[in-house]
């Protein structure tokens, strides 16, 4: 049982507090404690005041108890509040700085594309929002409001005890029974379900369809605005309904609710107005537990569930990932190191991989790179060409098979030594909104390299070094798609003039005009002569540059030789040729100049 509680968000959430901020903490919780004990001490002070006033003694001792009591009261809440609010703040950054680690840290990348962890990682990512729930720094002040009451409640029961003994156990049972029939329809877990968090990721896709940039142009231009609007409300309202549908007031339950308090409060006032009829307790004593009683209303049920709920959930959410995303994001490293300065021969030996959740994109797959050539492969969309740069960048390991640098197998290398020998521009390229410098070197190196490295992608004149990429920034710019491709080009001929010796291009033209295309490569061909190279590209006047192509069709090498042999041979290569210069001929522009046209 007590296993089950402690793996509850609820228990996990308050064991992270004092790991966010141990001082702030600690005064948040004593601050809860003082204000949830005063006003048991208020009822007291006020029945030493009337005693006081009956007995005719003197009353600043109990006018300064009083006093003092009830300027705590009025100083300690917003007191409390400024506590919530920094607390929230802290615990927010907390996860944030976890989360960030738990994603970042494990050496592969299988952990991110893994389905059975996108739901958590969903709310782990957006929880601090406001779009499902209050941020913590708010929801904080909701849960201290909540415990509050339940310290005040109990303290105020307790002095009940001094009158008699059933007192307490029969309002704080009556108080208490709301929390039991007033409960999320006996589920506390109703945000915690895989149909809930399948509901939350798919609303949060709506939003972020209507919202981000990206999407912009194509609603706005096939008239889909009314359609994003209605997928937005329909799928927030759904959203909504499940996750509040176990918190609304049943009229049963309610009724039940009014039935058992006020059932306990008659009977308690009425015994305790016959006990000052009958002079059996004095009128001081009367004023405290008649007070008390009233002060032990604060345990009944309120808005704690839902606040603590929604900032649990996060909360458990990043602790749950924090493992999970390790294992299996993990990837063993080798003790060899990986020599660089030379060029090296890579082989796929009998390789079969799938991703988390699907089919083998590559099954039995051989292929062999020779040393300080360069290797084009083209094929169909989901044909296993961006998984072998991956492979390759030991950015997963495959299910079986091996993938060999001069006949040693990838794993037995150290990934640090390796992935300094590896670089590579990848179809969605990472856009730093940094300068210039970092984006082409972001772990450094001499201005002679990068300037060099700039020329080589034909981007030397998009601006300065120590020009921001980014509009947003003052005497920042923005630039065009095929401009930052030639920056992430410079990004990879950088690491090369540094000593990599294996270069992976997917598709590293794909932006740049035809006549660009031609002249980028052209350079990149001789940046990277000492390399070993493989190039991805579905644009065949680049292909045919290479020393070899490979033709893959459902993970697999259907074809494999050089352009000419290849064209000769009569097959899928020669087919995809000749229907691209085909379209290359039939599509000019007035001047002449023809542009590619293939998808």
């Amino acid at each position: 049982m007590l296993a089950s509680l402690r793996a509850r968000n609820e228990w996990q959430f308050f064991a992270v507090l004092p790991r966010a901020d141990r001082m702030l903490a600690v005064l948040w919780w004593t601050v809860l404690l003082l204000r949830g004990l005063l006003p048991a001490v208020f009822a007291i002070a006020m029945g030493m005041l009337v005693i006081a006033v009956e007995r005719g003694d003197p009353l600043w001792l109990s006018l300064a108890l009083v006093g003092t009591v009830f300027v705590l009261l009025q100083v300690l809440t917003p007191l409390h509040q400024v506590l919530s609010n920094n607390l929230g703040d802290r615990t927010a950054a907390w996860l944030y700085d976890r989360l960030t680690e738990a994603c970042v840290r494990p050496a592969g990348m299988r952990h991110l594309e893994d389905p059975k962890l996108a739901s958590d990682l969903s709310v782990a990512r957006d929880f601090d929002l406001g779009i499902t729930a209050p941020p913590i720094s708010i929801s904080m002040d909701f849960i201290a409001g909540g415990l509050v009451g339940l310290v005040g409640g109990v303290a105020c029961a307790a002095v009940l005890a001094g009158y008699a003994w059933w007192a307490p156990i029969l309002l704080a049972g009556a108080w208490l029974s709301t929390h039991w029939l007033l409960r999320e329809s006996a589920v506390w877990h109703d945000r915690n379900t895989e149909h809930v968090r399948n509901a939350q990721r798919d609303s949060d896709y709506a939003y972020r369809l209507a919202v981000d940039p990206p999407a912009a142009k194509e609603l706005r231009l096939f008239g889909l605005a009314p359609w994003v609007m209605d997928r937005f409300v329909e799928l927030r309202t759904r959203l909504h309904k499940l996750q509040y549908e176990a918190t609304r007031l049943r009229e049963r339950p309610l009724v039940w609710c009014m039935l058992i308090v006020t059932g306990a409060n008659i009977a308690f006032f009425w015994s305790l107005a016959s006990a000052a009829a009958g002079g059996s307790i004095d009128l001081g004593r009367v004023v405290v537990f008649a007070q008390a009683a009233i002060g032990t209303s604060m345990i009944a049920f309120g808005g704690l569930n839902w606040a603590l709920d929604g900032a649990s959930a996060p909360v458990g959410a990043v602790l749950r990932l924090e493992p999970a995303m390790a294992a299996v994001g993990a990837l063993p490293s080798g003790n060899r190191p990986a020599a660089g300065g030379f060029a090296p021969e890579i082989r796929f030996r009998d390789v079969t991989f799938a991703y988390p959740g699907g089919h083998s994109v590559l099954e039995q797959f051989d292929l062999m790179v020779p040393a300080g050539s360069s290797m084009a492969i083209v094929g169909q969309n989901g044909a296993g060409k961006t998984t072998l740069a991956k492979l390759v960048c030991r950015l997963y390991d495959p299910q079986s098979g091996a993938v060999e640098v001069d006949g040693i197998d990838l794993r037995e290398f150290s990934l640090e030594s390796w992935r300094e020998r590896v670089t590579a521009v990848f179809q969605d390229f990472t856009r730093f909104e940094l300068p210039l410098r970092d984006n082409v070197a972001p772990e450094g190196a001499s201005d002679e390299t990068i300037l060099a490295a700039l020329e080589a992608a034909g981007a030397s004149g998009l601006g300065g070094l120590e020009t921001i990429m980014a509009r947003g920034y003052e005497g920042g710019i923005d630039l065009s798609g095929g401009q930052w491709q030639r920056i992430a080009l410079a990004r990879s001929l950088c690491a090369a003039m540094q000593g990599a010796g294996v270069v992976l291009l997917d598709e590293p033209t794909a932006q740049l005009d035809v006549r660009g295309e031609a002249e980028i490569f052209e350079r990149i061909l001789a940046a990277t002569r000492r390399c070993t190279t493989i190039l991805i590209s579905h644009r065949f006047s680049t292909v045919r540059h290479a020393d070899r192509i490979c033709v893959l069709e459902q993970g697999k090498v259907v074809e494999l030789g050089t352009h000419d042999t290849l064209m000769a041979l009569g097959g899928r290569y020669s087919k995809m040729f000749n229907l691209q210069a085909k379209r290359f001929g039939d599509l000019q522009d007035e001047e002449g100049v023809t542009y590619d046209v293939l998808t």
